[in-house]
């Protein structure tokens, strides 16, 4: 019989795992080789023989981290209505990161010098919110305004609201799932043409 593989990707997983909650918790001196060895109960020459090293294992860390954020905002259906479509983008991210937030932590944490593939696996996260308002902007339900201007406010709105989240940031009493939908739906009618208004008469769908 074939010897067990034991520097498998589930151990792989393990070590990301607990390399983002080092990264996430305690901050970037936290992350030691021999730490998060020991931590998931392997040896440094396990993660030498998975990463090659500090650098490529925190490169792995951030390509993990964009890959799980960016499967979530992908995974929104694209339909008939990109100012929806949009919205539901929004919902996505939070999904995420409420779901992982961990790895979310990660993609904000620059403690490497992004590399041209992580500026690309960026901009792949960053595609699909490009594509919606280009959309909305082509079938003139948004202003004739630079697509990239308005994808990015919406993403500076939904990080900073996620991160008062996270962080427990927000005042008692504030309901986060409801006022993060309002706050993405007044943006969006913020950028609204008048053959775009139909659009924002609909009701919120809070989760």
């Amino acid at each position: 019989m074939p010897r067990p593989k034991i520097h498998d990707d589930a151990l792989r997983r393990r070590l990301l795992e607990r390399a983002g909650e080092l990264l996430s918790t305690e901050g970037p001196a936290a992350v030691s080789l021999r730490k998060i060895a020991t931590d998931v109960n392997t040896s440094t020459t396990a993660v030498y023989s998975l990463f090659g090293g500090k650098p490529a294992l925190l490169e792995a860390l951030y390509d993990e981290a964009f890959s799980r954020f960016g499967a979530h905002l992908a995974a929104v259906p694209v339909t008939d209505d990109p100012v929806e479509d949009l919205l539901r983008i929004g919902l996505a991210y939070r999904r995420s990161a409420l779901e992982d937030p961990r790895f979310y932590s990660v993609l904000y944490s620059k403690v490497v010098e992004p590399t041209k593939e992580m500026s690309r696996a960026a901009g792949r996260t960053f595609a699909p919110v490009i594509k919606a308002v280009r959309r909305a902007v082509e079938q003139g339900l948004y202003r004739a305004e630079d697509p990239e201007q308005i994808a990015m406010s919406m993403w500076g709105i939904a990080h900073g609201l996620v991160s008062l989240e996270l962080n427990g940031n927000l005042p008692p009493g504030i309901d986060p799932a409801a006022t993060y939908e309002v706050a993405l739906r007044a943006h969006s009618r913020g950028w609204l043409a008048e053959s775009g208004e139909a659009a924002a008469a609909k009701p919120p769908r809070t989760r």
